[in-house]
């Protein structure tokens, strides 16, 4: 397959371009350090030949990315607006280190990084569907890490503002559920839960779930198993049966199946933690209400540590929040 050449970054008041970051089907990222306050910051511009096919599609993504932006495991959108040449443009945090999909490309995850990383993931998206919002890509490559190593989900360009969707818009298909596939296509909040599970298996397999090694890995063969066989298993020793379960269950068939919401996937994984003996990385979730004290009520003791980000927080006792493990401090990479 043949790659496009990015465009040509654009001018843009009180920013100065340094560099592309990277290309996608519909946009460019560049590297901005922006004059004041003085930071460097990822730019999406939408490409000169899309605009009148994909503006409303960027502008959305802009609003629902700026939105859930104050969640920690959310890119933080700083401004958006349109440049001279007419291209609408998204400031964005920069995230220097790897995505997730350069490193599990290098290495596979310990299983503790994994389920720390896997935890916030699954928070920020239950936040977004707090919100109505399904983000219908979750993948390794659209999981950026920060300047802090934290990961944080990015790319809700075919976000839908409904829970319960069935147009198709463009999906990543290794790490998509069966019903992607359909006639038409459905999605719903546990289409999203299947594509967390898919991408915590890849960080710990170092291949997205169906890929055969040397096999053929083509769409309608990826699709074919997607669709008709068993999670393979991960074959690691180091990986505990409870830790294959929680991730079988995540990528049933079946979306009755599934974990119901992304919140009780990630408890499913603190509760792996606790068996292993790691220390339980906290939930931080956007909540109004008052559920949060009635949803720790079942969880076993010491097992679960939910922080709410609106008003007081709520701690089930847990231990100390885990700090992030070390990943490889390297330039960013695309």
């Amino acid at each position: 397959m043949v790659r496009r050449a990015p465009s040509e970054p654009p001018e843009i008041p009180g920013f100065t371009f340094l560099q592309l970051l990277g290309s996608g089907g519909f946009a460019d990222v560049f590297l901005y350090e922006q004059k004041l306050p003085r930071r460097r910051v990822a730019i999406k511009v939408l490409l000169p030949d899309r605009i009148h096919a994909s503006a409303a599609q960027f502008t959305a993504e802009a609003n629902v990315m700026a939105m859930l932006s104050t969640h920690p495991a959310i890119v933080a959108v700083h401004q958006a607006g349109v440049a001279d040449d007419g291209r609408p443009y998204l400031v964005m945090e920069y995230c220097p280190r790897p995505n997730l999909q350069v490193r599990y490309r290098r290495e596979r995850f310990t299983v503790e990084e994994a389920l720390h990383t896997g935890i916030p993931v699954a928070a920020a998206v239950e936040t977004a569907h707090r919100a109505n919002v399904l983000h219908r890509d979750i993948k390794p490559a659209n999981i950026l890490v920060t300047e802090y190593n934290r990961p944080a989900l990015t790319d809700f360009g075919i976000a839908s503002s409904s829970i319960d969707v069935s147009e198709s818009q463009g999906v990543s298909v290794p790490w998509s559920p069966p019903e992607a596939f359909r006639e038409p296509p459905r999605s719903d909040q546990r289409s999203d839960v299947y594509q967390l599970g898919a991408t915590v298996y890849t960080l710990l397999a170092g291949r997205s779930p169906f890929e055969i090694p040397g096999g053929e890995n083509g769409t309608n063969s990826l699709i074919d198993r997607i669709d008709s066989l068993p999670l393979p298993p991960l074959g690691r020793r180091d990986v505990p049966r409870t830790l294959e379960y929680v991730l079988e269950r995540a990528m049933s068939k079946n979306p009755a199946d599934r974990f119901p919401t992304a919140l009780a996937f990630a408890r499913a994984l603190q509760k792996v933690q606790a068996e292993l003996g790691h220390q339980v990385t906290q939930i931080d979730i956007l909540d109004d209400s008052d559920d949060v004290e009635a949803q720790a009520d079942d969880l076993d003791s010491g097992t679960t540590r939910i922080r709410r980000l609106h008003g007081d927080t709520t701690v089930a006792p847990a231990g100390p929040t885990v700090p992030a493990p070390p990943m490889l401090a390297e330039p960013f990479e695309v």
